[in-house]
C-alpha cells in the first residue's frame, strides 16, 4: 500500500542544536507533536511505554506524536532536534500504515542538513531543554504563527529539509498488518475522511461490504478496539491538538470536530485523555 507524499503536511514547530552533561533527564513528557533527535556526541537514553532505546552517536531517533516517554542522561549528550506535527488533513496517517522504526543510521548529510536548518532558523530553537518551558500552547502559538507567516520559498525549502530527514526512517518502514486488508484500508480511509462527521457502524460496514457485527470482529482483530472506540480516539487525539495550537474555545473544538453535544465531547475527552479539555488546556499554559 503506497501513500502520497503530499499527505505528510508536516509543520515546524523547533529545531536547535542542544548540548548537556548529565541534565537531560524529564520524566512523563507527552505532546501532540514529533520529535527527531540526531546525536553528534555522547549518549542517552529514552523509556518508551514499551522498550528503552539508547542515543548514540551518528544515528537519527524518532519519538511520535502522543507517546509518553522519559529521558536519562549522565553524562556529556550532543544532539539536533527537531520537533513538528502534522497539519490536519482528511486522510491516513503515515503512521497509521507504517511502523517507522525508533533508530536508523544517520550520516554526515543529515548532520549538515540540520546545521543548515539551524542557521536558517535560529528563532525556532527551544528556551531551554525543559519540556515544560516549551511544551505550552503559549509557546506554540507562537512557534505556528511564525511557520504561517514564513515566505512561500522557506516554506517549500524547509518541508523538503524535513522530508529528506523522514526519508531516512522510511527506508526501514514497514507495512502495519491490517494494510494487507483492502477492507481495513477503505473503512480507515471512510473515517478519516469524515472525522468531523457522526459515523455510523452501518455506514463502515456497507463502505467495506460485510456485515455490522463481522466488521466489528475485524477491526477488533486487526486494531483491538471496535471501530467507534478507534474513531472518537482519533477526534480527541485531533481536539489535542486543535486545543495546542489554536486559540479555540472548547465549544468550537467539539463543532469542529463534529460533536453537537458539548458536554459529551468533555465526558469522551475525560474518558480518552483522563483530564477534560478545560484541564488539559489550562495544563499548558504555566
Amino acid at each position: 500500500m503506497q501513500i502520497p507524499i503530499e499527505s505528510m503536511n508536516l509543520v515546524l514547530l523547533n529545531v536547535g542544536f542542544a548540548q548537556h552533561n548529565a541534565d537531560w533527564n524529564w520524566q512523563n513528557v507527552s505532546s501532540p507533536f514529533m520529535r527527531i533527535y540526531y546525536v553528534t556526541e555522547g549518549e542517552a537514553l529514552v523509556h518508551l511505554c514499551d522498550k528503552s532505546v539508547t542515543l548514540r552517536p551518528r544515528h537519527l531517533y524518532f519519538i511520535p506524536a502522543y507517546a509518553a516517554h522519559s529521558y536519562e542522561c549522565h553524562g556529556v549528550f550532543k544532539h539536533y532536534y527537531l520537533h513538528a506535527y502534522e497539519g490536519f488533513k482528511n486522510e491516513i496517517n503515515l503512521l497509521e500504515i507504517y511502523e517507522l522504526p525508533a533508530e536508523v543510521d544517520g550520516d554526515e548529510n543529515i548532520e549538515a542538513l540540520f546545521a543548515l536548518l539551524c542557521s536558517r532558523h535560529p528563532d525556532a530553537r527551544l528556551p531551554e531543554s525543559n519540556p515544560k518551558s516549551y511544551d505550552t500552547s503559549a509557546q506554540t502559538s507562537g512557534y505556528v504563527a511564525r511557520y504561517r507567516d514564513m515566505e512561500l520559498w522557506t516554506k517549500m525549502e524547509l518541508r523538503g529539509a524535513m522530508l529528506i530527514i523522514m526519508s531516512y526512517f522510511l527506508r526501514k518502514v514497514r507495512p502495519r498488518i491490517w494494510t494487507r486488508d483492502q477492507r481495513m484500508k477503505r473503512v480507515l480511509e471512510h473515517i478519516h475522511a469524515h472525522i468531523a462527521d457522526s459515523i455510523d457502524v452501518g455506514v463502515l460496514a456497507d463502505v467495506s461490504h460485510v456485515t455490522k457485527p463481522y466488521l466489528i470482529k475485524l477491526f477488533k482483530r486487526e486494531f483491538s478496539i471496535s471501530p467507534i472506540q478507534y474513531l472518537n480516539h482519533k477526534k480527541i487525539e485531533r481536539a489535542q491538538l486543535l486545543l495546542y495550537t489554536t486559540d479555540k474555545t472548547v465549544k468550537e473544538v467539539a463543532y469542529t470536530l463534529g460533536f453537537s453535544d458539548n458536554n459529551y465531547f468533555i465526558r469522551l475527552f475525560r474518558k480518552v485523555t483522563g483530564t477534560t479539555p478545560q484541564e488539559y488546556r489550562r495544563s499548558l499554559r504555566p
